[in-house]
């Protein structure tokens, strides 16, 4: 297994958000501090990473212009390829 160096990181959160955490640990999902904040940017790189991907995605469909088919024959053909009943 890679073992990946870390850096220690001092922060500071509300007594409401160190609540959450604690009570986050308690669930017994994360077993410390860290790992549930490791576990929040990790979601928050994905997220990031889907929103660029979904932007780039709008402006590559703003690029190609006014399509000429019906919005009913875009839908079947979206339908289609993605393997979903029509």
């Amino acid at each position: 297994m890679l073992k990946v160096p870390m850096q220690r990181k001092t922060i500071t959160v509300t007594e409401q958000q160190n609540f959450w955490i604690k009570s986050q640990i308690d669930s017994g999902k994360y077993g410390n501090d860290s790992e549930y904040l490791r576990e929040l940017i990790r979601l928050d790189q994905e997220h990031k990473q889907k929103i660029a991907v979904l932007r780039s995605a709008l402006i590559e469909g703003e690029k190609s212009g006014i399509s000429k088919r019906s919005m009913d024959d875009i839908l079947k053909d979206a339908k289609k390829r993605h393997s979903l009943n029509v």
